[in-house]
This record gives C-alpha cells, sequence and structure tokens, in this order.
C-alpha cells in the first residue's frame, strides 16, 4: 500500500494522479494504478496494482480492512442537498471541476425513476455524481455546444418553431444541405424501395426484431392466395425453407401515443411479412399496421396503389423509430450499462481483477444517463415533446420491454440462433456481431482464466457474487424468467456474463446508436411521430394524404437535431480495445490486452476490405469506431 495526500493550500484545487511507480532497493518496480481525483488535504491509501480477489487478502488484516472499508464508503447514500449543493459550488471553483477521491465524499446508492424498469443510481442532478464518473472538461464542452449548435450546424434554426406541415417531398430534401453522409444519400435516394425497407431490418438501427418465420401468427391473416412472392413456390413452401421471415412490433400494442402541440399523434403496432428472394434481398410482401385483424385494418401489399403501400411502410418505419430507440437502445444498452456500472462501484474494490477489466467499459456511462433521463425522457425532455412514444408511452415500453427481455437475447450467438437468421444473406450485424463477440470472449476467458482456476473459487468470491446478484435485483428487478443469472458457480458462467457486458456496452451500443442520423436525417425514412391515423381502407391514401401524416416541420427539425447530438462522437472518445487507464500491471493481463488490440485491428481491417465492394457500407462495429463504453 501507498498513502496520498495533497498539501493545503488557500485556494482550493484538485489532483488527478494517474499512478505511482515504487522503485525497491532491490531494482524491482512497483505500480500502483490511482486515476481518481482528489481535492482535499486527507490521507488515501491505494493498493498495489496486483489483482487480488476477496480470498487472496483473508490472511492480511490490512488488506481485508483496505476492501471493506473503501465498499462501506462507496455504499453510503449521497449526502444531504444541502451537502452536495455546496461540493457543487466547490467543484464549479476549480480547474477541471473539483473531483473528489471516489471513497471520499462520492457516495452511490440506487434510485427507482419508474416502477418495473432497471433501477439507476441515485443522482439529482449532474453534480451530485461522483466525480470520477462525470465528463472529462472536453466531453462536457463539446457536448453543450453540440447540443446549444446542433439546430444551427444543421442550418435548421429558422425551422425550429414552425408549426406547420409539409407541403411539398422536395421541401424535406432541403433539410439535408448542411451535413449529408454516403449513407443519407443513399437512404434519400432510395427510401421508397421495399429493397431498402427490408434492409435496414437487417443492418439499420434496429437488427434485434427480425426472426424466421415457420408458421404465421394468428392474427396476422396472410394467405398464399393474397400475397405476390417473388419467385420459388408458395408461402407454405417458403416458410418451410426458411425464406420468409417476421416483424412483429406486439410490444408496441397499447401504448399511449403522445399528444404534440394539443394534437394527438399516432403510433402503431404492425406486423411485416419478408421474403428471401433468389438474388439475396429481403423484400416485404405484406403489412398489418394493427395487432388485431378487422375490415377497417386491411394487409397492405406491394401490389396494392404507390401511396397505399408506401404509407404502410411509414407506419411501420416510425413504429420502428420509437421501439428501437426506447426498447433496443435506451433499455437494452443505457440503462443495463448503468446497472452493470452501479453494481461494479457499489461491489468491487479497485484492487479486484473484475473491476480492473471493466472499469473502462463504464466510462461517462453514469453521466450521459443522468442527462437522458432529464434532458430525452423528462416532462419537458425532446422524446416527451416530439415523439409519438413520449411521455407515458416511454415508461410503458420500457416496462413492457423489460418483462419479456431475456438472457439470451443479449447474448449475440444465442440472439441469432434463437431468431433462426443464421444463414440470411449480407446480415453484416450479425457477421461482424459475431466475430466481435468471439474475440471478446477470447479476451475476457484468458484475463479471467489467469486468476480463477476452479469453480470453487468463482463461488466463493462474494464480491463477485454480491456483484452479479446486485445486477439481478436491482437491474432487472428479480424476474427469474429473464434467466440472468442470480449467482456465478463456474467459471465459463462467469466469462459469458462478463463477455456479454463488454459486448453491450461498447459493440452493441455502437450497433442501435451510431447510424441514428445515417438513417434518420432523411425524416419520411425515420418519422419520430404521425399526426394522422393509418387508412382504414385501400385506394385512399394519396401525397397528399402522406403529407398530411408526416411530422410538423418543427418535430421533424428537432428530431434531426436530436439524432445528430447522439449520433456524434467527442475527440476525446476512447474506442474498442484502448486502455490508457493502466489498471493491470501483471504480464499475463498486460500481454493479452496487446493480443486483444492485435485481434480487432484484424477484424477492422477485414470489415473494411468488405465495405469497399459495397453499395451501402455497414460501418457501425468497426473496432475502430466502437466506443468502450456508453458515452454519448
Amino acid at each position: 500500500m501507498i498513502k496520498l495526500d495533497k498539501q493545503k493550500r488557500i485556494l482550493k484545487d484538485s489532483w488527478y494522479p494517474a499512478k505511482v511507480e515504487v522503485k525497491s532497493p532491490k531494482n524491482k518496480t512497483y505500480h500502483f494504478p490511482i486515476y481518481h481525483w482528489i481535492t482535499d488535504s486527507e490521507v488515501y491509501c491505494f493498493r498495489e496494482g496486483t489483482a487480488l480477489r476477496i480470498f487472496d487478502d483473508s490472511n492480511s488484516h490490512v488488506g481485508g480492512h483496505s476492501r471493506q472499508q473503501e465498499l462501506k464508503q462507496r455504499q453510503k447514500v449521497f449526502r444531504s442537498s444541502q451537502r452536495r449543493l455546496a461540493a457543487a459550488k466547490t467543484k464549479q471553483s476549480s480547474p477541471k471541476g473539483t473531483a473528489n477521491h471516489i471513497g471520499h465524499i462520492c457516495h452511490m446508492s440506487w434510485d427507482v425513476y419508474a416502477q418495473g424498469i432497471p433501477q439507476c443510481i441515485k443522482a439529482d442532478s449532474i453534480q451530485s455524481l461522483p466525480y470520477d464518473v462525470q465528463f472529462s472538461f472536453t466531453k462536457t464542452a463539446e457536448m453543450k455546444y453540440t447540443a446549444v449548435t446542433g439546430l444551427v450546424e444543421l442550418e435548421l434554426i429558422e425551422m425550429a418553431e414552425l408549426k406547420k406541415k409539409w407541403t411539398h417531398i422536395d421541401d424535406i430534401s432541403h433539410l439535408l444541405c448542411a451535413h449529408r453522409t454516403q449513407v443519407t444519400d443513399f437512404v434519400h435516394k432510395h427510401w421508397k424501395e421495399d429493397s431498402l425497407f427490408g434492409y435496414q431490418f437487417l443492418n439499420g438501427v434496429n437488427p434485434m426484431l427480425i426472426r424466421c418465420c415457420k408458421a404465421l401468427p394468428k392474427n396476422f391473416p396472410v394467405t398464399g392466395d393474397m400475397v405476390s412472392l417473388h419467385g420459388g413456390g408458395s408461402l407454405a413452401d417458403e416458410m418451410m425453407k426458411g425464406n420468409i421471415f417476421l416483424c412483429d412490433y406486439k410490444l408496441l400494442d397499447g401504448v399511449q401515443p403522445n399528444t404534440i402541440s394539443r394534437k394527438k399523434q399516432y403510433l402503431m403496432a404492425p406486423l411485416i411479412l419478408l421474403q428471401k428472394t433468389s438474388d439475396n434481398k429481403l423484400m416485404p410482401i405484406a403489412i398489418q399496421l394493427k395487432q388485431k385483424p378487422a375490415k377497417d385494418n386491411p394487409i397492405f401489399l406491394p401490389t396494392d396503389s404507390e401511396y397505399d403501400w408506401l404509407l404502410a411502410k411509414i407506419f411501420v418505419r416510425s413504429a420502428n423509430f420509437n421501439f428501437y430507440e426506447v426498447s433496443v437502445h435506451l433499455l437494452r444498452t443505457h440503462l443495463l450499462a448503468e446497472v452493470f456500472t452501479v453494481s461494479l462501484l457499489r461491489n468491487l474494490p479497485m484492487v479486484h481483477p473484475l473491476y480492473k477489466l471493466l472499469m473502462p467499459h463504464t466510462r461517462y456511462t453514469l453521466q450521459i444517463n443522468v442527462l437522458a433521463r432529464q434532458l430525452l425522457i423528462s416532462q419537458t425532455g425532446v422524446l416527451t415533446r416530439f415523439a409519438a412514444s413520449g411521455g407515458k408511452g416511454v415508461i410503458t415500453i420500457l416496462q413492457k420491454s423489460l418483462s419479456s427481455l431475456t438472457y439470451s437475447s443479449l447474448c449475440i450467438p444465442d440472439d441469432i440462433a434463437e431468431r433462426g437468421l443464421k444463414d440470411v444473406p449480407n446480415f453484416y450485424y450479425r457477421d461482424d456481431g459475431l466475430k466481435l463477440w468471439e474475440i471478446i470472449f477470447r479476451f475476457v476467458k484468458e484475463i479471467l482464466t489467469s486468476y480463477y482456476k476452479t469453480d470453487a473459487e468463482v463461488q466463493k468470491d462474494s464480491e463477485l457474487q454480491n456483484w452479479i446478484h446486485d445486477i439481478y435485483e436491482h437491474g432487472f428487478l428479480s424476474q427469474a424468467s429473464t434467466g440472468i443469472p442470480q449467482k456465478f458457480t463456474t467459471v465459463d458462467e462467469m466469462i459469458k456474463f462478463v463477455t456479454m457486458v463488454i459486448f453491450t456496452c461498447s459493440a452493441q451500443h455502437s450497433a442501435v446508436n451510431s447510424g441514428q442520423y445515417d438513417f434518420g436525417a432523411w425524416m419520411p425514412n425515420s418519422p419520430v411521430t404521425l399526426q394522422l391515423p393509418p387508412p382504414t381502407k385501400k385506394g385512399k391514401a394519396s401525397e397528399k394524404s402522406m403529407l398530411d401524416t408526416f411530422p410538423d416541420i418543427q418535430t421533424t427539425v428537432h428530431g434531426m437535431a436530436v439524432m445528430w447530438l447522439l449520433s456524434k462522437q467527442s475527440s476525446d472518445s476512447i474506442f474498442l480495445g484502448q486502455y490508457p487507464e493502466e489498471h493491470f500491471s501483471e504480464e499475463v493481463p498486460c500481454q493479452k490486452i496487446k493480443d486483444f488490440q492485435v485481434e480487432l485491428k484484424r477484424l477492422s481491417a477485414e470489415i473494411k476490405a468488405r465495405n469497399s465492394g459495397l453499395d451501402l457500407p455497414y460501418t457501425y462495429l468497426d473496432p475502430e469506431v466502437i466506443e468502450n463504453s456508453v458515452s454519448i
């Protein structure tokens, strides 16, 4: 151990020691990782960098006491609001934003944002967060700048308060003038085409819903005579061959749509049937916009009139935006990453090998989630003001999503197998994701098996068991139906779960976050809300009824600005495989990190080579653009 204290000064200042190195008289160097802010003149103790499990410290009074004290201090509830306010004022007077050692006054506990959804960190404001988990000065400045200037950068500021309807499709095109990407241009050009509509269920921002369909749901009465198939045999034959796929937004059924500018909005719960064609495209063959079959709920087909079919696809795309933003993006990456982080900070001391492994994958997660609750889903948040699912709808979707969430759906090899998608062509999310999972899995296995040789060692590590139980209890609300482990009994169980944690916080978040602006900047491809109900009869839709159905100008531009903000990385991003904070000091984990980096670099080169031959490259799981943590 070493002790650190900062000299008292008249002017308050902050100190962020990264690490301390001590060379012994026998010329051996000892490494002490710190990576914490210290602002007062108290004395703090830090352990040498060798990772130690709790039973490694069982014979050491000093070591055991150190672990207990560190965790005891971390688990204290937040101080009173007056003391938090005082700390915030102190912070504002410091150069970086004063910060304290996480074990001093930065305590954390669980809080309930809403019943039936994962619990979160107890924090009234950004200032009440532990300083060590707050944004850097660079990140803070860039986030504020992007949030304030988003509409300016997109050259939309003059349109931000226009509550008028769109009167011509070409007017929407002007919104893309300021910031265009290869994907936004492709989407703008091809958005009406069935092939792009089908492609996005595989490689868009929501690749999590589509599944192979071997039997039609009873509430989706599509018949073989009704649909026009792209070659092949009958509908039954195509289902038997594994060429028919289903996307069912049943989770949105019963969600109360929002009211925007005193006008009721519309959110459907559609079912979509798709066919894999002989030229390896995924083409929609039938759409039903509401769950219950009825005369006023027709099944739309590609053979219908142009605007009947196009409007049906637009309702699907709007449902998809609200579904993925809340269930796939917010719940399954942001909120789960926060649960993993809070449990880590409450249950694992710095010297624990799992703390050292996972801490880099928690960077900025707590603050970005506090901001999400304040700025996106609060009563005055952007989703509440401008999305069809805003307000009560968000909480309903979160509750329904968590109650139906399964552990296997968080593990991409299991998920792909369960959805019957192993052989679907041109499924780049699957191809890149499975390779990433295997690389992360090997890395986690090599690190953890160097510390845990037997199942018995896993079982007797009480800190490790507390970590997983806290996740089960506070993240998944003790719902055994999720399949989330309540405890670890084997080394293999631990390795798989930790792999899932890292994959969720890095790769999965990148896959469902980074393409938001690419696929949503052209509003007709991803409307945040719709102002008219769907047609109840065929032959009624027209270009005018489509334009009247779209969100108004104000809602459109604010939706674009949010997607722009959420897709923009900061200049101090840390990408998958990069570990500037050297928590490990032993030779084995340090070498395994280098091996991990080599494998990621090799995969990045493979993805770039593949993308060079694609009209629409899939970049979101390239390790070079995947951040280590949920930080945006």
